[in-house]
């Protein structure tokens, strides 16, 4: 069992190896403890992360493809009228570009809560080392079929769990006030961007990351899986807040999030529509330009 072990320790140090030689002198991680080492590669790696991601999306939607995704919309009437004249209509025309204040500002709070955000998968690594999970090292352990089971399994897993925890998160109002809060004074289309992804309170974050490591426990889990699906979160956080819709069903898209941002009660789930669907808080946002017109 402990050769078993074993492997996860090599991978683990095999990630360090990419990450901390790219980035640093071996002669300063290269002492470190293990577990720290696993928790510098995840901080760096998530910096990194967010920040490509983010500033690859915002240069895409907001300028490269500005007329395609944002094209310029009405925002207002304003009438004016007079003894003698009927009224005039002027068509007040603003962009849903989120200012640069506010990209910052979700900048900041995401870069105050990233060292606890790394604190999760460097907890969770430390549980598979040590034997703790269900989770495999290798996919021929268990075959192709039961690992893409194995994958699916989870997915629902987290699906439900990260569903339930957020909604928690709003319907308890001390979480609310005092965690989830912070994410929500993003709310409305023009302060929303993808840097808003990973603006939380770092307890907010981590216990909407929870269920991944949950899942550890419940079902054997491929760890190289796991830990990727992690850090996809970042990427698909940065997605959902950008606004733009993308109209694939089940996906939980930008279209549906930016609701749950201005309704506060509909659309909790992560990747997909299907737990808002099966316990009656989804709005779709097609429907509610129907109902608009």
């Amino acid at each position: 069992m402990d050769d078993y072990l074993n492997l996860f320790v090599e991978e683990t140090s095999f990630f360090n190896r990419i990450v901390l030689g790219t980035f640093l002198p071996e002669s300063w991680w290269g002492p470190l403890p293990h577990w720290f080492q696993g928790w510098l590669r995840n901080y760096i790696g998530g910096v990194l992360l967010y920040f490509i991601s983010g500033f690859l999306w915002c240069f895409y939607i907001y300028y490269l493809k500005r007329n395609v995704y944002l094209p310029k919309v009405s925002c207002g009437v304003v009438m004016e009228e007079t003894t003698m004249f009927s009224a005039s209509l002027n068509i007040v025309i603003a962009d849903a570009i989120p200012s640069n204040r506010a990209m910052l500002l979700q900048i900041g709070v995401a870069m105050k809560a990233m060292p606890w955000y790394c604190a999760l998968p460097s907890l969770s690594e430390y549980m598979i080392e040590n034997g703790w999970t269900k989770c495999f090292s290798r996919i021929s352990d268990v075959g192709w079929i039961p690992y893409l089971i194995y994958v699916a399994v989870y997915l629902v897993i987290v699906e439900f769990g990260i569903y339930w925890m957020h909604r928690e998160l709003h319907d308890i109002k001390p979480l609310y006030k005092y965690l989830h809060a912070t994410h929500h004074i993003y709310n409305k289309q023009n302060t929303l961007s993808p840097f808003a992804g990973l603006a939380f309170h770092p307890l907010d974050g981590i216990l909407q990351a929870v269920p991944h490591v949950i899942a550890l426990f419940l079902l054997p889990v491929h760890f190289t899986t796991h830990i990727a699906l992690l850090f996809i979160e970042a990427i698909w956080t940065a997605n959902i807040h950008d606004c733009i819709h993308a109209k694939v069903w089940p996906v939980m898209g930008a279209g549906y999030h930016t609701i749950h941002h201005t309704t506060y009660r509909h659309n909790y789930g992560h990747y997909t529509i299907w737990m808002d669907w099966m316990f009656g808080t989804l709005r779709d946002p097609v429907e509610d330009e129907v109902k608009k017109l």
